[in-house]
C-alpha cells in the first residue's frame, strides 16, 4: 500500500503529537512522585479525616466594620479614584498565578491593600501545603470578589440582599474565596476531594483568624468565604 508524500507528512505530524503527549504524561507522573496514572483518573471517594471548620467562620460585619474601616482605605467614588489609589500604592493589583485564580469581576476590582495581599498569599501558601500533604498537589482556589466602588455596592444589592452598604469591600481589605471550585494536578476531583479542600481552606482561614490576622464569614448563599484582613 503506497502513501503519498502529503499523507506521510500528515502521519508523521500525528505521530509527533502522540509522542509529545506520552512524554508529557511521563514527566508529569515522574514529577508527582511516580504515582500510577490511575491515581489521576481515580473517582474513588477518599476519607481525608478532615474536620469541619467552615461553620466556625462566623464573624458578623457589624462586629468589626468600624475596625475594618479604620484599617482600610477611604471609599472610592469612581474608577478614576480607584486607579489613583493603585498608583499611590494604597491598593495593589492581584493577578492569577500558581496559587490562585482571579475571576473576571463585575461588581468589584482585582486589587486590595498591601496587608490584604500578604494575607491572601499566606492563605494560599498554607492551603497548598496542607493539600499536598494529602496527595492533592498544585491546588488553586478562585477569588470571586475584592475591592468595590460605592456604586458597585448599590448595583450588587439588587442581586444580593446580603451585600452590605457598609461592606469591608469598600475599604480595600476584603476578598471572597469560592469554596466550591478548585484546580489541582488531578484529572478528576471527586466530591470527597472537594469537601476536603473546602474544609482544609476553612481551617487555614480559621487558624489565621485565631492569630488575629483576619475576620472571616462562611457565606452559604454566595458559596464563598468572606475574609477581611486586620
Amino acid at each position: 500500500m503506497k502513501f503519498s508524500k502529503s499523507r506521510l507528512v500528515f502521519l508523521l505530524k500525528i505521530f509527533s503529537v502522540v509522542f509529545l503527549i506520552l512524554i508529557s504524561v511521563w514527566f508529569f507522573i515522574k514529577k508527582e512522585k511516580k504515582k500510577p496514572i490511575s491515581a489521576f483518573f481515580s473517582t474513588r471517594c477518599l476519607d481525608y479525616k478532615q474536620k469541619d471548620f467552615s461553620r466556625k467562620l462566623n464573624d458578623r460585619i457589624v462586629d468589626y466594620s468600624t475596625a475594618a474601616k479604620l484599617k482600610g482605605i477611604g471609599i472610592c467614588k469612581d474608577e478614576n479614584e480607584l486607579k489613583r489609589r493603585i498608583s499611590e500604592g494604597k491598593l495593589v493589583k492581584v493577578n492569577s498565578g500558581n496559587s490562585y485564580v482571579v475571576e473576571k469581576m463585575i461588581f468589584s476590582y482585582p486589587c486590595v491593600t498591601g496587608d490584604s495581599k500578604i494575607l491572601l498569599d499566606e492563605i494560599a501558601t498554607r492551603f497548598r501545603e496542607k493539600s499536598s500533604q494529602k496527595g492533592l498537589n498544585g491546588v488553586r482556589f478562585f477569588i470571586t470578589s475584592m475591592t468595590r466602588k460605592k456604586d458597585n455596592v448599590k448595583s450588587l444589592r439588587r442581586y444580593n440582599g446580603n451585600a452590605s452598604a457598609n461592606s469591608p469591600h469598600l475599604y480595600g481589605n476584603a476578598f471572597d474565596i469560592s469554596y466550591k471550585r478548585f484546580i489541582a494536578r488531578k484529572w478528576i476531583l471527586t466530591n470527597c476531594d472537594k469537601k476536603f479542600l473546602k474544609e482544609a481552606l476553612a481551617e487555614v482561614i480559621w487558624q489565621l483568624r485565631a492569630e488575629n490576622k483576619c475576620w472571616a464569614t462562611y457565606e452559604k448563599v454566595q458559596n464563598c468565604f468572606h475574609v477581611v484582613s486586620r
